[in-house]
């Protein structure tokens, strides 16, 4: 995985290693990475310059089967996930730019299909995701930033393994974090 974050040694390894390798295919372009760290904002921006379709697929499970927060309440995290792995298999057929939720990148069958595609792993901070956070319509975060720290350090290693690329959003505006992967995605072709 590339750092956007740090082009030194780590980022000639990198360079050294995508000649090594053919490049992924640069649709569908996936964002993954923890709760509110930007996924939908920067990928809805990236699909409007890049001129594809954006698919969020947590917005596709709402649309399908109603509120996220109550399918967990009503069938339990499990059913959720099933749901969830249907649609990110769809998405991952098309030629879009598709946010995933944060806990699909848990399914093996997701990390296979990500391993063909081109990865932007979205990072954020503890203290930008608590200005973030808010209405408590995320199931999982129930206790607060506290949950929130706990579920990414469990995730972390998952969005690293399986990133391209990585971008921090906790400090830079959305847009230029967009700008960013913009640039990556067509200097890569």
């Amino acid at each position: 995985m590339r750092d956007a974050a740090k082009p030194t040694q780590q980022h000639q390894k990198q360079q050294h290693q995508e000649q090594q390798h053919p490049a992924k295919p640069l649709f569908p372009l996936v964002f993954i990475g923890p709760m509110a760290a930007g996924k939908t904002r920067i990928g809805r921006l990236v699909a409007r310059t890049l001129d594809v379709p954006f698919v969020d697929t947590d917005a596709r499970i709402v649309a399908d089967h109603g509120a996220i927060k109550e399918i967990f309440e009503q069938h339990g995290e499990e059913h959720f996930r099933a749901l969830e792995r249907e649609v990110v298999a769809q998405a991952l057929t098309e030629k879009a730019v598709v946010s995933l939720g944060g806990g699909a990148v848990l399914d093996p069958d997701t990390q296979a299909d990500l391993a063909r595609c081109s990865v932007v792993y979205l990072s954020v901070s503890a203290q930008a995701v608590r200005r973030r956070l808010g209405g408590g319509k995320r199931p999982l975060l129930r206790g607060g930033i506290a949950d929130w720290k706990r579920i990414y350090n469990q995730r972390r290693p998952t969005y690293e393994a399986l990133a391209s690329i990585r971008f921090d959003t906790s400090h830079r505006p959305l847009d230029a974090i967009a700008d960013a992967v913009v640039t990556w995605t067509t200097t890569r072709t």
